[in-house]
């Protein structure tokens, strides 16, 4: 048989999953190497809250075993925007799903917000069994008929509205193979190109989770809890609780994406018994045989090729044989072979799943083919007399071993067999070798945030961790993965490193040096890029950044090709001179010829760094030479025109009478009334700061003179004095040099040094603009106070040094919202260029920037990593019940589906009723009965076979209670704004409400209704409170867009209530302040 082709292959690229004694798939991976069987052994304290009877604790058929899942009753429902109310009400199946849904999509290194595909989601849940112990008689009726999460139907569309997933949302529901049947279905989604990537899974929760069964000799239940797969002495599975998902993509495009691939499905089929076998519940040897020989037609693959199968094993003695018999048919079709083909079943490590069974069976064998090991399977000894496994192709494997091949892959097939027929087997094979590319930049930067800052420390404590545990991973792919894999939440943190050694010390450390960390209440944050003037310059500035940076290295080579003819040399050398020229090179670098040439170069390509990056500016200012750089950037000159422009200009300088200019710590007034005619201020800076121009002789004078006043001043790095008289004689020839220039109005707007104002069309196009501009004064300290009162943004100075950087935030305050950063390192500051430019990269990232990471690796080809997921901050969630003994001592009806034998029982506990697969025939037997007052109804179809009990007085009798407390139980969460308290009767009153509906023990005034976990639902219940304390018509629609905080509710009630009050009668008015 031939092997599929890529086309039809279907890659694993992240799993989450819970189970019994595991929180993650590693723990759980680990317990199955260990041989750990997962199945707590319960005492009569551990059942004290079920108020069983004596006597049913002492029954011998009474089961004290059950695989329990931890921490069912917590979730991080702030994470996911629940109020506290509304998360006591979720089914947990619910809970834990979103939370695996979205561990498992960061697993793989996706962000839905930021991926542009379409997400598809498959998977089904249990019975809520929570909502029948533990809410229906003790929530208000009217809060469970508004609640959608009770019901099973809205597992996947759930999940799809809270991560905004916009494929596909399908809810499955085939029982024991309802979760390999979603996967099966996922991946036909995926070739049919109906999504890009698809989710994949099932929950089964059982509440109470303490609790045991009864077990009836014949019955698919174990008598001793011990789950015993193909063995002699299989006598029945046990039920437990837990959830896994897996996401998938089409293995094209994962190799594509370079994504990190678990496994790879080959193919799998799906199929149903029919009616010829037994009866409903019976396995079929031939719908399971010829479910195994579609999927391996499907995959391509040979049945000689698979080493492994993981089986549906539940350890009945009727399922077993079954089960292998139809294995060995279907092999049989290929192969004549004994013995090859290893098998083994998760459900004695973790019980039966129930709906999240095949899950679990296919994340066991993704990791045994990701470690190639054979997994052992427990409680093995002496195999089941009804199996004749000598003559079949399999054994039982009960070791942890090699897992060996002969030039092959490693290929493992998954069984799945639903109670009622639905039948599913996948076929897996080894995700294929990747090779690494190794170059990368010498510095990574490191991305966490989180939702409240002490998430952010647990994330970065796990991030320790993995580095502590593997310190040979890839360094550059962990950062990308951080940075395309992870939303970027408010609490944010970066740190640059070299090494992952480094990168353990420094978050060990947290030195501040080295770690920066913000709460960023802004995103999509504007920048503003300033591009400084001569005086900056320096030899090797941004030399590493043209060694390592591809994109800036371009466009320097650009632009020095164009200049070269127009300036005689190759401004490289002068840039980035060699050791033994550095000396010349510093000195043409004070030439303004080649100076300003120089520092439009290094500018620009850094500009045009910071754009390929998605770093783009709202608006720009330049300071002198600057200001053609912005010119260039916004459009105004082509690349050719403007290199020409400043090459011309700085020659025509250089033909100049020398001069010098002098910085000055004083204001505009006080300068003027200290200089001579002969010094001009050349530019306003700020309030305190200007820089003149003049002779060397009247600067040396001036120098003198402030010094002696001991007013702080200094020289600047320039040879002539700019924007002064001295540039006089040559504005004219200046002017000329445009004659054949286009220029062109901006597209980005930028400040003119000119005005101190917003640049104009008439202006910028204008030859006489550009002479006037390198004569006149420049107006700094006007121009950044035009772009500070009109921006909160990032201040970027694009060019070497902090000139302007420092000139900036002497206009802040500490409460300023803007932030101010430099892109290259100070010629005093002896650090990396990559490494400084990196950590303001970061900075960006910190206040809000957003980043295009795919052009800041266009020339690398990263891998994602699966790495750790976010840290949910889980609170305890939960409406407890007690179970009454309330004459609950009857004689019950047991049905049971094989034997439908009556056995009289006494039970102290009431479990209400989930309707069984074979509800029409058991309800039949039901109604011919005497009217017993409770039935207990035992099926396979019974939820994890515990006995319910349908107690049918209470259905018929009994009313729903509003037992639950209704006061506010959590703690206000963390949020953008602080806690304002009420100030009047009437906000103390809305408050109140607030605080009932939402659960939320303090909630201010200008807190924010969708903060605090609010939605359509809840605005409901909220909106009708209000109406019943207020007589008035207040919409609903002004909720959820106008009134989101109380503040603004309690403006527009009391307008309403003023308005209201002309009509009402003295004894309603009387009332109305009474009720208030």
């Amino acid at each position: 048989m031939q092997e599929s082709t890529v086309n039809l292959d279907i890659a694993i690229v992240g799993m989450s999953g819970r189970f019994p004694g595991a929180n993650n798939i590693e723990e759980f991976w680990q317990n199955i190497q260990n041989k750990v069987e997962s199945i707590s052994f319960l005492s009569n304290d551990d059942l004290a809250d079920l108020n069983l009877d004596a006597e049913v604790l002492n029954d011998p058929n009474y089961v004290k075993a059950a695989p329990i899942l931890p921490d069912i009753e917590h979730f991080d429902a702030r994470f996911f925007g629940y109020s506290p109310k509304e998360a006591e009400l979720i089914d947990p199946q619910h809970r834990l799903f979103i939370e695996c849904a979205w561990e498992a999509l960061e697993n793989a290194g996706y962000d839905p917000e930021t991926y542009n595909g379409l997400i598809g989601v498959y998977g089904g849940v249990s019975t809520n069994t929570y909502f029948f112990n533990n809410i229906y008689n003790n929530v208000n009726s009217r809060v469970i008929a508004n609640n959608y999460t009770f019901n099973k139907d809205f597992l996947t569309t759930n999940v799809s509205y809270k991560l905004n997933l916009t494929g596909p949302s399908i809810g499955v529901q085939t029982y024991c193979s309802t979760s390999l049947v979603a996967l099966h279905l996922a991946c036909k989604s995926l070739l049919d190109e109906e999504c890009d990537i698809a989710l994949a899974g099932g929950v089964t929760i059982i509440v109470p989770q303490k609790s045991g069964y009864y077990y009836e000799q014949d019955g698919i239940l174990s008598p001793d809890g011990h789950c015993r797969a193909f063995d002699a002495k299989a006598q029945g599975t046990i039920f437990g609780s837990g959830l896994g998902i897996v996401v998938l993509k089409r293995l094209q495009d994962a190799i594509a994406d370079k994504d990190y691939i678990h496994a790879v499905v080959k193919g799998s089929a799906i199929n149903n018994d029919g009616s010829l076998k037994v009866s409903y519940a019976a396995p079929s040897v031939n719908g399971q045989a010829e479910v195994i020989v579609e999927a391996l037609a499907i995959a391509g693959i040979d049945a000689d090729d698979i080493s492994y199968i993981e089986t549906h094993g539940t350890g009945t003695a009727a399922g077993d044989p079954v089960e292998i018999a139809a294995l060995t048919k279907a092999f049989r079709a290929f192969t004549s072979r004994n013995n090859f083909c290893a098998i083994g079943s998760v459900k004695p490590n973790i019980g039966h799943l129930d709906i999240a069974a095949g899950i679990a069976s296919l994340i066991k064998t993704v990791q045994a083919l990701k470690y190639q090991k054979l997994p052992p399977s427990i409680n093995f000894e002496v195999p089941n007399p009804e199996i004749d496994f000598k003559n079949s192709p399999f054994y039982v494997n009960t070791q942890l071993t090699d897992w060996k091949t002969h030039n092959s892959p490693r290929r493992a097939g998954i069984s799945s067999l639903g109670f009622g027929g639905t039948n599913a087997h996948v076929i897996l094979e080894e995700a294929p070798q990747v090779k690494y590319f190794d170059k990368s930049r010498p510095w990574q930067l490191i991305l966490l945030s989180a939702k409240t800052s002490t998430a952010l420390e647990s994330a970065t404590a796990n991030l320790l961790a993995y580095f502590q545990q593997n310190p040979e991973v890839n360094l550059a792919n962990v950062a990308y993965t951080l940075q395309v894999g992870r939303r970027a939440f408010n609490h944010r943190r970066i740190l640059v490193c070299q090494k992952v050694e480094d990168a353990v010390t420094v978050l060990k450390t947290q030195q501040s040096e080295r770690t920066f960390t913000v709460y960023q209440e802004h995103r999509d944050k504007p920048v503003i890029f300033m591009f400084s003037g001569q005086g900056s310059q320096y030899a090797n500035m941004g030399r590493e950044l043209y060694e390592v940076e591809a994109t800036f290295r371009k466009h320097v080579d650009n632009c020095a090709g164009i200049l070269q003819p127009h300036l005689g040399v190759d401004i490289r050398d002068l840039l980035f001179p060699k050791s033994a020229e550095i000396t010349a090179a510093k000195e043409k670098l004070q030439q303004t010829a080649f100076t300003q040439p120089a520092l439009f170069v290094i500018e620009y390509a850094l500009a045009k760094l910071f754009m390929s990056w998605g770093v783009l500016p709202a608006a720009m200012i330049g300071h002198s030479i600057g200001e053609y750089v912005a010119a260039a950037i916004a459009g105004v000159f082509s690349l050719e025109d403007v290199l020409f422009i400043v090459a011309k200009r700085g020659q025509l300088m250089q033909q100049l009478p020398p001069g010098n200019m002098l910085a000055i710590k004083l204001g505009e007034k006080e300068v003027q009334s200290l200089i001579s005619e002969s010094v001009e201020i050349a530019a306003i800076n700020s309030p305190s700061s200007c820089v003149v121009s003049g002779t060397k002789e009247a600067i040396a004078i001036l120098e003198n003179q402030l010094s002696s006043q001991k007013i702080e001043c200094r020289l600047l790095h320039t040879s002539h004095a700019f924007h002064s008289q001295m540039m006089s004689p040559i504005l004219e020839k200046f002017e000329q040099c445009f004659q054949k220039i286009k220029l062109n109005p901006p597209r980005i707007p930028f400040i003119s040094n000119v005005t101190g104002n917003w640049i104009t069309d008439s202006q910028v196009t204008n030859p006489n603009y550009w002479s006037q501009h390198l004569r006149e004064t420049v107006k700094f300290f006007d121009g950044i106070n035009q772009l500070l009162n009109q921006f909160e943004a990032v201040f970027l100075e694009v060019g070497p040094g902090r000139t302007l950087s420092t000139l900036t935030k002497q206009h802040l305050d500490i409460n300023a919202k803007q932030n101010v950063l430099t892109s290259l390192p100070h010629v005093q500051e002896q650090k990396s260029d990559v490494n400084f430019l990196l950590e303001t990269l970061g900075k960006l990232w910190l206040f809000g920037v957003n980043i295009d990471w795919s052009g800041f690796y266009t020339h690398e080809q990263r891998h994602r990593l699966p790495l750790p997921t976010y840290p949910f901050e889980r609170e305890r969630y939960w409406i407890d019940t007690k179970f009454s003994s309330n004459s609950l001592n009857t004689k019950l009806t047991t049905l049971n589906s094989t034997q439908e034998s009556k056995i009289l029982e006494k039970v102290s506990g009431l479990e209400l009723a989930i309707t069984p697969t074979e509800a029409i025939e058991a309800f039949k037997k039901i109604l011919s009965l005497e009217q017993p007052t409770q039935i207990i109804i035992s099926t396979v179809d019974n939820q994890a076979g515990q006995n319910y009990v349908f107690h049918l007085d209470y259905f018929k009798n009994s009313q729903p209670t509003n037992q639950l407390d209704s006061s506010p139980r959590y703690s206000r969460p963390q949020l953008s704004n602080p806690y304002i308290a009420p100030t009047n009767e009437l906000e103390k009153q809305i408050i109140q409400i607030w605080q009932e509906v939402l659960g939320i023990t303090e909630v201010g005034i200008y807190d924010n209704f969708y903060e605090l976990g609010g939605d359509s639902l809840i605005a409901t219940q909220l909106i009708s409170r209000l109406r019943a304390k207020f007589p008035i018509d207040l919409a609903l629609r002004d909720l959820l867009s106008q009134a989101t905080i109380p503040a603004k509710q309690a403006e527009m009630i009391e307008q309403l209530l003023l308005e209201k009050i002309e009509e009402l009668s003295e004894e309603e008015i009387e009332a109305l302040l009474a009720n208030q």
